[in-house]
């Protein structure tokens, strides 16, 4: 198969790229696009980030509500009151 020099030349000077050239315009629309993107990213994180921070929250309020009848009972007998010391002895 005969190398083809057409099929590996760099495209960078082609009369389409030479017209566009790194004019004033062109500069500004990639900045402007950059920013555009910057702006997205940060606002998906922060939605991400508050959807995490809910998930959070409803598994905490969760474990609290599920452990508020343990935590009355310790408030109620704290540990140091009576002990039952013994020993066990199976055959």
């Amino acid at each position: 198969m005969p190398a083809n020099d057409e099929q590996f030349r760099i495209r960078g000077n082609s009369p389409r790229n030479r017209a566009l050239g790194s004019g004033l315009l062109r500069k500004i629309l990639t900045t402007l696009a950059s920013v555009a993107v910057l702006v997205m990213a940060f606002t998906l994180s922060l939605l991400v980030f508050a959807f995490v921070a809910a998930i959070g929250l409803m598994f905490g309020g969760y474990l609290w509500w599920k452990t508020r009848e343990l935590r009355r009972q310790i408030r109620e007998r704290p540990p140091g009151g009576r002990i039952i010391e013994g020993e066990v002895i199976r055959h």
